[in-house]
């Protein structure tokens, strides 16, 4: 074995090649402490730290400041010409191996704690001690040219920018905390979970391609050429060659789970788990948004034995409008999902009210309500002239609108210009309530009522729009408008509460632009083609029809501030009522049908009645570190268009890696 006779000459020989390099030459101690645990307790103690360098003020030749940061914490560090040395190797001070070393060097100083002068003190755990230091030894020094510093949080770069930078960028405080809080709160959910006789099972994610309602992502592989040599030994007198089998023989693809969806169903089907759980990694094709990612994780859960359709009210007294009851089955993910969220928040007083989705759509405008402002949306059709009601009526619209005591659109509205071309901007006369005086367009247009709006007052600010009387979809207009009102007329405090709301019995069937590349003109599943009507409703399903706009479904969505963070729904256990509502409803061919066989052979074998849900938990995590995307509680995302900066992918491809899976690129195609 290699042995260098004299260390330092070993040592001076690797300097020449790379400062790095010399940090490795010998042991260097443990850290006996991090920064974030030193307090006014610690003084007189001797210390061994370790952490980057963040700051340095250097007060003369003699004497100089350095903060110190690890994940824990931050320390300020006393350096001085006489109380400190260098590491063993090196012989220079550690005043000076601090002073010139870059910020965001590594480095292990040893010292000892002193209490800061009265007038040093600072805010925050350590801000009464100082470490003066007596030892200091560089681990690794950073480039000098960093493409930023992570603690100048006022000079930060764009975000795409430092997401090419990734690891710089986890090193600011709020990212890492976040990190640390997400661990911490699915360790609190597994531990709930499991004391509720929860199983974790792994299920798979390579699946086959099934319409699911989102764009999947597919995995290409050899298995087409290996059918083809295959195909080939067993059968050795075949006249085919090898290329000319190969040729004809599609290449195949797997499809990224987009949830574990007919895997739990099946697992549930079979017996062996009664409650089952994991986190799940999930993969959906979709435009990037702040609340969505290519990859996410959810909390998966499904239960066997579920309560299935409603048996009117709780027990409880009758909920106020526009609360209601658990009218539907499910009622154990119910109280499990709420468990979990108290668990985690560790607040066993959180309030779970119930709407129905026609409440919330007519009320709030929107299918995940924000109950932290508690301004409603009216119906105005019945206050206008009787021939503006009828022109409404013969179209099948309703014009509704809210109103804002007060509000001052000079300050308050800037994006007055932007508004939607449908949404309408009124002030009330201050010597006549009926007469409504428009300021959005500013033409003149103004709008004589019937009678007042009850609860307005002169000067009030009246936003109004027209939208179909049958509610559809998420959103309406003014529930748009709602939605980024509350940023601007709530105070901080009010924005920082947490308001959980159950959404249940929306429409079964829908005709959702969104999911139009899968439907191609035909009804689609509002949440997926698993969900079971409610009870009262089978009757219309099997009229089928004009009647199938009526059947609302078994589905629930947990919303927080306006967010959905959980959805799920009672599921379908009869095999023959889920081929019904393949064939006949949703007009599946066959083979779309044989894209679901798994899952029917298990409703076949004696499924039990089973529900479940998943919790988005990224959104979930967003909400509870109060960030605005979710890509700051998730370590390596990728941006809004779905690409990684920091691992440059996704990437082209080798065409003789191409050739190995039977694809060929569009150019080369058309060339040919």
């Amino acid at each position: 074995m290699f042995r260098l006779r004299r260390p330092q000459l070993g040592w001076a020989l690797l300097q020449r090649r790379s400062s790095t390099l010399a940090a490795h030459l010998g042991p260097y101690k443990p850290r006996t402490h991090t920064c974030g645990e030193l307090d006014e307790t610690c003084v007189g103690q001797h210390v061994d730290l370790c952490g980057w360098v963040v700051q340095n003020r250097k007060i003369s030749k003699k004497l100089a400041f350095f903060v110190l940061q690890d994940i824990h914490g931050q320390v300020q560090l006393l350096a001085t010409s006489k109380s400190s040395r260098g590491s063993e190797n090196s012989g220079n001070g550690a005043l000076s191996v601090l002073g010139s070393l870059p910020l965001q060097s590594t480095v292990q100083v040893s010292g000892v704690v002193k209490r800061r002068l009265p007038s040093a003190v600072t805010p925050g755990k350590s801000g009464a001690i100082e470490v003066e230091i007596v030892n200091a030894r560089m681990l690794n020094p950073a480039s000098e040219q960093l493409p930023f510093l992570p603690n100048d949080e006022n000079n930060l770069p764009n975000e795409e920018f430092r997401l090419k930078h990734r690891h710089l960028d986890l090193r600011r405080r709020k990212l890492s905390s976040n990190l640390h809080k997400r661990s911490e709160i699915s360790h609190k959910i597994r531990n709930y979970l499991h004391s509720k006789n929860f199983v974790e099972v792994e299920t798979p994610m390579l699946l086959k391609s099934t319409p699911e309602g989102a764009r999947e992502y597919l995995v290409p592989t050899r298995l087409s050429k290996i059918g083809a040599q295959n195909a080939m030994v067993t059968d050795p007198e075949s006249k085919q060659t090898s290329a000319s089998l190969e040729s004809q023989v599609e290449p195949m693809f797997y499809a990224l789970s987009q949830s574990p969806q007919q895997p739990k169903q099946i697992l549930i089907s079979s017996g062996a788990v009664e409650r089952y759980f994991q986190f799940a990694r999930c993969f959906r094709d979709e435009d990037g948004r702040a609340d969505r990612q290519p990859e996410f994780t959810q909390i998966d859960l499904e239960m066997a034995w579920v309560s299935w359709g409603g048996e009117g009210a709780s027990g409880l007294n009758t909920p106020q409008k526009p609360f209601s009851d658990w009218r539907i089955g499910g009622r154990e993910v119910r109280d499990t999902v709420e468990g979990i969220v108290r668990t985690a928040l560790e607040d066993q007083n959180i309030e779970f009210p119930v709407m129905r989705y026609e409440d919330a759509m007519s009320l709030y405008g929107s299918d995940k309500p924000d109950l932290r402002w508690d301004k409603q949306i009216v119906n105005l059709t019945s206050h206008l002239s009787l021939d503006s009601q009828n022109q409404l009526a013969d179209r099948g619209l309703v014009m509704e609108g809210f109103f804002v005591p007060g509000l001052d659109l000079k300050e308050k509205l800037q994006f007055l210009k932007e508004l939607p071309h449908d949404v309408k901007v009124y002030n009330t006369d201050a010597s006549d309530l009926c007469h409504l005086k428009e300021i959005s367009s500013g033409n003149g247009s103004d709008l004589r009522l019937l009678t007042p709006l009850p609860g307005t007052n002169p000067g009030d600010t009246i936003f109004t729009a027209i939208r179909p009387a049958v509610l559809e979809g998420g959103w309406t207009p003014l529930g748009r408008l709602r939605a980024s009102l509350i940023p601007v007329c709530l105070d901080t405090e009010t924005l920082r509460e947490r308001r959980f709301l159950w959404v249940t019995e929306f429409p079964l069937f829908t005709r959702d632009e969104d999911k139009e590349f899968l439907a191609h003109g035909r009804l689609s599943s509002s949440h997926h083609p698993f969900t079971a009507p409610m009870v009262e409703d089978i009757p219309l399903l099997l009229q089928g029809g004009n009647s199938l706009s009526n059947v609302r479904g078994q589905h629930y969505d947990l919303v927080l501030n306006g967010t959905e963070i959980a959805g799920g729904s009672v599921r379908v256990h009869d095999s023959g009522l889920q081929k019904y509502i393949f064939e006949h409803v949703l007009k599946l061919s066959p083979a779309e049908m044989e894209r679901f066989s798994e899952l029917v052979r298990a409703l076949e074998s004696g499924a039990p009645p089973h529900a479940g849900i998943a919790i988005g938990f990224d959104r979930f995590m967003a909400i509870l570190c109060e960030e605005s995307s979710i890509r700051n509680v998730v370590a390596f995302p990728k941006t809004a268009a779905g690409l990684d900066p920091l691992f440059k992918s996704p990437t082209s491809v080798a065409l003789d890696v191409l050739e190995l899976y039977g694809l060929q690129p569009k150019t080369t195609i058309r060339a040919s």
